[in-house]
Parts: C-alpha cells; sequence; structure tokens
C-alpha cells in the first residue's frame, strides 16, 4: 500500500481547495503520527473525522469532498467478484480463472465519488460530484452503469442503464471521466442486440473494433456534400414520386397499422447488393414484432448486411431513450469508412414518450404535452447526424428514415410537426387508401421529398416527370366526375390513366421492384400504351411485360443501368412494348 505521504499528496493534487473535512475509515485507529502525517502532506487546515468500522474486513478509504482514495478489502473484494461473474464459463475453472485474473489487477488510486442520495423508478440523485460532465457514464454498485443527464447545484440526477434494485441509498457513485459510448464493428452485422451493444440474439457476444460516443456533434456545413445518389427503395410509389437519395432523412408518417414499417422493411432488402450497410432501430416494439421482422429479413438475406438494435415494450425507458443514438452510432462507424449506410428508427413518438418519462421522473418542468422544452432538440441532434460526406471526409453516407406514428391522421400534432421541420421531407400513409385497398396508402399530395429529381437515376427522373400531375389531375376530375351525368372523351382518357396509374402504384409487400422495372412500366402508362388493356388484367401484363423487356431488349437493359436515357432509347421502348401487345394481347383477342 502507498504511504499516507503519498496518499496525501496524491489527494491534494486534485483536491477542491474548498474543502476542509478529510474523513478516514478503517477498522483499526490510525495513529497520531500517521494522521499527522497525512495532515501535512496535504499542507492544509483540515478538520479530520476518523470512524472505526470493526466489521471491516481491513484496509482503509480516505475521502476528502469528492475524492475517495479507496483501499477497503471488502470493496475490492466485491469488485473482483463482479469481475469473475462476468468471466466466461470454460470447463477447466484453473485455466479460465487464471486467465481472467491475469488482465485483473486492482491498484487503490484516488476517484470521484459522490453518495446516492434516493433511487426509484431507473433515476437517482446522487450528492457530490460537483464536476461531472453532461452525459458522463457514472458507474454504481455491482458494476451497473447510469447516465448524468441532470447537473443540478447540489445533487446531479442520472438515469440507470439496467437492473437497478441491488442499488440503495447510501451507495457510492464513481465517474468515469467518459460520456456514454457503444461498441461497434463488423461483426455486428447479421445480430440482434440492445442499445449497449450487449447480444440479446441468443449467440455469443460480438467482438468490437471501436467504441463509439452515443451522442457526437453532427457534421458541419463544410464537410458534406449535396444528396445525389438514389437509395432505390424497390417501391414504385416512392422512387417515382418521392425518391430518396442516399444522405437524406425522410420522415414515414401515418396511423396504427398503415404500413409504415412494411416500407421500411421493404427497403430493407431491395438493398440487396448494392453495397449499403442496414441498421433497423426498434423502439418500443413487442417481442412477437421484433422476431417477425428478424424472420422476415432472414428468409430474404437481408440480415447478413443488417444491425437491428432492439430496446422494446419491456424494457426500460432509459435503454428505449439511448437506442436511437446507439444505432447512429453504429452508422457513424461505417459512414467513416467511406460506406453507405441505412438507418430506420421505429418509431420516433415511442422514443419521444421514453423521453417525457425519463423527464418527469428528473422533475424537469413539462410543457406542451407534458413534453420537456428540449423535446425538439432531442430528434434534431439525432437526425442532423445523417448525412452525405464529401470526399475529403471519406464520401460516406448515412440515410435516416425515421418513423412517427398520428392519430387519426392528424400530421400537425405537436411530434409529427416537430420531425416533419427537421427532415427532408415525408411519406404520409392514409388510413382511407389502406382501407380501400391502394396499398401502400401513400397519399401523393401530402407527400414530398425535398431532395426530389437529384436523387433519381435520368431514365427514371424522364419517365416519371408527369406521373403527380397527371395522379393530382385524376383525384381533382374524380370527385368532379362522379356527379355529372356523362363525360366527354377527353375526362373520360384522363380518368382512365389516372386509375392505370393507381395500380400501377399498388404494390404487394416483399416484392420490391428493380429500376428496370419500374423505368419499364412507368413510361408504358404514361405514354397510354397498355390503354387497350382492360384494367382487371393490368396487372397481370405489368409484370410480363417488364420480363419481355429484360429478355428482348438487351440494348434498353444496357443503357437504363448506365444511367442514360434519349429519344431514341424511348422509341426503341415504345417499339418494344408494341411487339409485347401484339403477341400477348392480339394473339389472345383473336
Amino acid at each position: 500500500m502507498s504511504t499516507f505521504s503519498e496518499i496525501g499528496k496524491l489527494l491534494k493534487s486534485k483536491m477542491d481547495p474548498s474543502v476542509r473535512t478529510l474523513e478516514i475509515t478503517s477498522k483499526e485507529a490510525l495513529t497520531p503520527e500517521q494522521i499527522e502525517e497525512l495532515r501535512t502532506s496535504i499542507g492544509e487546515d483540515l478538520i479530520i473525522k476518523h470512524t472505526i468500522n470493526t466489521q471491516l474486513t481491513g484496509g482503509i478509504s480516505i475521502k476528502l469532498g469528492d475524492l475517495l482514495f479507496d483501499a477497503d478489502i471488502d470493496r475490492n473484494i466485491d469488485a473482483l467478484e463482479d469481475h469473475l461473474k462476468r468471466l466466461e464459463p470454460t470447463d477447466n475453472i484453473i485455466d479460465g480463472l487464471s486467465k481472467g485474473l491475469e488482465g485483473y489487477h486492482k491498484v487503490a488510486n484516488v476517484a470521484e465519488v459522490g453518495t446516492i442520495l434516493s433511487v426509484k423508478d431507473g433515476i437517482c440523485y446522487i450528492e457530490g460530484l460537483t464536476k461531472c460532465m453532461a452525459q458522463e457514464v457514472l458507474e454504481l454498485s455491482g458494476g451497473t452503469k447510469a447516465i448524468a443527464l441532470n447537473l443540478e447545484e447540489n445533487r446531479i440526477g442520472a438515469v440507470i442503464l439496467g437492473d437497478f434494485r441491488h442499488i440503495k441509498a447510501g451507495d457510492l457513485a464513481k465517474r468515469s471521466y467518459k460520456v456514454a459510448e457503444v461498441a461497434v464493428g463488423e461483426d455486428f452485422l447479421g445480430r440482434v442486440i440492445n442499445p449497449l451493444s450487449q447480444a440479446i440474439d441468443g449467440r455469443p457476444e460480438a467482438k468490437p473494433s471501436k467504441f463509439y460516443p452515443i451522442e457526437r456533434v453532427a457534421p458541419g456545413v463544410m464537410t458534406r456534400q449535396p444528396v445525389e445518389k438514389p437509395l432505390h427503395t424497390g417501391i414504385t410509389a416512392i422512387d417515382a414520386l418521392v425518391p430518396i437519395g442516399r444522405g437524406q432523412r425522410e420522415l414515414i408518417l401515418g396511423d396504427r397499422q398503415t404500413g409504415k414499417t412494411a416500407l421500411a422493411i421493404d427497403t430493407i432488402i431491395n438493398q440487396k447488393g448494392k453495397g449499403v450497410i442496414c441498421i433497423y432501430v426498434s423502439i418500443g416494439q413487442k417481442d412477437s414484432k421484433l422476431s417477425r421482422i428478424v424472420n422476415t429479413l432472414k428468409q430474404h438475406s437481408a440480415l447478413d448486411y443488417t444491425i437491428v438494435v432492439s430496446a422494446g415494450a419491456a424494457d426500460s425507458a432509459t435503454m428505449q431513450y439511448i437506442a436511437p443514438y446507439s444505432g447512429t452510432a453504429m452508422a457513424e462507424y461505417f459512414a467513416d469508412q467511406g460506406k453507405d449506410v441505412l438507418v430506420i428508427y421505429d418509431d420516433l413518438t415511442k422514443h419521444a414518450i421514453a423521453y417525457r418519462e425519463l423527464s418527469l421522473l428528473l422533475r424537469r418542468p413539462p410543457g406542451r404535452e407534458a413534453y420537456p422544452g428540449d423535446v425538439f432538440y432531442l430528434h434534431s441532434r439525432l437526425l442532423e447526424r445523417a448525412c452525405s460526406l464529401n470526399s475529403q471526409n471519406g464520401g460516406g453516407t448515412i440515410t435516416a428514415l425515421p418513423i412517427i406514428e398520428t392519430q387519426a391522421g392528424d400530421i400537425s400534432a405537436y411530434i409529427p410537426t416537430n420531425v416533419i421541420s427537421i427532415t427532408d421531407g415525408q411519406i404520409f400513409l392514409e388510413a382511407d387508401l389502406f382501407y380501400r385497398g391502394i396499398r401502400p396508402a401513400i397519399n401523393v399530395g401530402l407527400s414530398v421529398s425535398r431532395v426530389g429529381g437529384a436523387a433519381q437515376t435520368k431514365p427514371l427522373r424522364k419517365v416519371s416527370g408527369s406521373v403527380k400531375l397527371a395522379l393530382a389531375q385524376y383525384r381533382e376530375m374524380e370527385s368532379f366526375a362522379q356527379f355529372a351525368g356523362e363525360l366527354d372523351k377527353s375526362t373520360k382518357q384522363l380518368l382512365d390513366r389516372g386509375r392505370r396509374i393507381i395500380e400501377l402504384l399498388k404494390q404487394p409487400v416483399l416484392q420490391p421492384r428493380t429500376d428496370l422495372e419500374q423505368v419499364v412500366l412507368i413510361y408504358a402508362i404514361t405514354q397510354g400504351l397498355l390503354d387497350d388493356i382492360p384494367l382487371t388484367d393490368l396487372n397481370s401484363h405489368l409484370k410480363a411485360l417488364a420480363a419481355y423487356v429484360s429478355k428482348h431488349g438487351a440494348k434498353i437493359v444496357k443503357a437504363i443501368e448506365s444511367n442514360q436515357w434519349d429519344e431514341k432509347i424511348a422509341a426503341q421502348l415504345t417499339s418494344l412494348c408494341e411487339d409485347y401487345l401484339k403477341i400477348h394481347v392480339s394473339a389472345k383477342a383473336d
């Protein structure tokens, strides 16, 4: 053990000059010479309180304000016990203990500690720790961690990560001098983990490559570049009307059971072979729903390039609060390597509710709908981290697809309007369209992408330019046509074209379309090439037409795949569609 003179010098180097009391706890009384040596080495006029605890096994602890020199044998034994509990099981007990103890060397040192005043509902208040940082990780008894959120004048409010039932008032809380961070790396691909990077899929723990802070300042303007590269979802209604680019933030919102998660899962499945790493963050969802999603990703071989981060409905509000930040930290690890990443937050409504719960427990002043005043900042500092980095900074991208649940289609509610103002557009799913069988139930009038055609390939941008206008005209004319007796030819043609576009935009779940299929089908519908096919037979011909073009139009396929489009290619596609109609429609009619 260090001499009392060395202990005193160590405490003096870190002490707060305003502290005047030195507290000593030991099993046996110190000699006057030992106390004087301690006082002299610190060099202050201190009030010394010496407590003799005969229940101790041995050792000594010396506390000076928030500083603690801990050489208490009982506490060191507890720490060793916690360390041994975390060792992986092995057949050879002796070898396992030897390897475990190799990396454990407990050295008595000075740490900054505080005293827990109260513990309740996953929240603890701590006295002391006057130099604690916001978002700093604190170490509690039993190896449990906590994050400091409230920095008050005389105490700290912290949220506890994990089980808190063994923690009690009077326990010590120690500073770690680090903000909250999570393990990241390639080994987490294909895994289901919790927000602390711990495996919850029944497999061994993944090996981390690095540790990233869960909260990081978003990249500045000078490190970014415009969003130009498309992120194809495979859903025609999105890729044609509200395109998403790599590095964009596109909100998906709608009522319960309108297909929000289905859109997200389809998008993940469509990234197969496109070099995009996907991170699905499940917040407050039932375990049964998460299990179905994971099985779906497995069946479509999409889990290999996906990380699933889950804080379920049964998990604490603290875990739900940090889940999206943990997922974003994992995305930043890959983006820093120049890779493209897609992050889906399902959903941020439950995230805001979890944060409201924590804030109310921490006695933060409630505002509108009892949310704290910084609930906008909660999501803005998260979503601003989605970006498209320029080549000098690696060129990686993080695309964010946050999901928000609305009540009765009210997009003007508090949380939806907050997130709408943060993102680069929104996809609104309408319950009425969903129940009418128009799925995905995207309301084209209220959905928008602020990136627009910049996030589309040239062929898709050229052929889909008139789709939104045609749909808007159809919606307007449809409302008048139901009151009209007879319609002129041009009105009938407009209504028929609108119905065909709607049929085209209907798409079953888990059946994403390729870029070629989308270009061919949109072109054929908007150019009126399929007007002679009865509406009831249209769906059966769409897939067949795309397959025909893919088989017989090698030049067209090559041009679309190389992002080329001109009048010559359009004429070739028209000719090929007409050949299909002659073979498959005219022959059938004869």
